[in-house]
């Protein structure tokens, strides 16, 4: 093979890579027309990255191997709305039908529960997302508690000193969380440590705590942590997490759904 095909073959291959964890995964069907490549091509430069493991296989679907490192924006990880959210954001708004006060967290996935939880009873919502915020007040009969602090653009989250503060003067019912990495080592993980403050604080705010993941969060260990695993209540992922890992993860504390 020569060195000039290699290095045109490298260079499609690191702007694959940089698609992939721009968007936090990757379907042969949905990019080979972006660039401006055969499927089968694109398929044996997805093979090369997983190779070099820095893409995983599920599925079907190629996920970037440090999923955990970084956060994608809100709007790319709305594009990649998958079965698996869509049935994790059910499971979980289904465990707040008798609930008073919940907290969500911000994040894509939390996102993903303001369409269920307009069907349920009028409740008390604290949350650190603005969005979750605009849309449940505009769109539910909630009671919405915003939390606030220095706004993250990426996230449309709040953090710094004075959402923690808010979060400790409170009690709820229920916290519904997402996280960049779940670990039975290192526990809940997430690239910012202002971030993981504020999840912290949200967690001992809460008498319950409900983590929502898809499958890919398991085994990877981002930055800063900000929770054991035995803190959580529930933790709702897909079936795509295998029967003996959801057991390994379930002896570590929490109860594990599968959906």
């Amino acid at each position: 093979m020569s060195s000039v095909f290699q290095g045109r073959a490298f260079d499609r291959q690191q702007r694959i890579l940089g698609y992939v964890r721009s968007e936090g995964r990757a379907v042969v069907s949905e990019i080979a027309d972006m660039f401006a490549i055969s499927p089968a091509t694109l398929r044996r430069d997805l093979r090369a990255l997983e190779a070099q493991r820095l893409i995983v296989r599920s599925y079907g679907v190629f996920y970037p191997t440090d999923i955990g490192r970084y956060e994608t924006p809100l709007e790319h990880r709305h594009k990649a709305k998958t079965q698996e959210r869509v049935a994790i954001a059910e499971a979980a708004t289904a465990m707040m039908a008798d609930v008073g006060t919940v907290f969500i967290d911000e994040g894509a996935l939390p996102e993903d529960l303001i369409g269920p939880m307009r069907r349920l009873n009028r409740m008390t919502v604290v949350t650190r997302s603005v969005t979750v915020a605009a849309e449940l007040g505009r769109h539910s009969d909630h009671d919405v508690i915003i939390v606030g602090g220095r706004l993250r653009p990426a996230t449309m989250g709040t953090v710094d000193k004075w959402a923690t503060a808010m979060l400790a003067e409170l009690n709820v019912d229920l916290a519904v969380m997402g996280t960049n990495g779940v670990s039975i080592e290192r526990g809940l993980t997430t690239p910012d440590p202002t971030v993981a403050a504020a999840k912290t604080a949200a967690l001992q705010a809460a008498r319950q705590c409900v983590l929502v993941c898809e499958h890919t969060r398991f085994g990877v260990a981002s930055f800063a942590k900000f929770a054991e695993l035995d803190q959580v209540t529930w933790v709702v992922t897909g079936k795509q997490l295998p029967r003996a890992a959801a057991q390994r993860y379930g002896e570590a504390g929490p109860k594990i759904l599968r959906v």
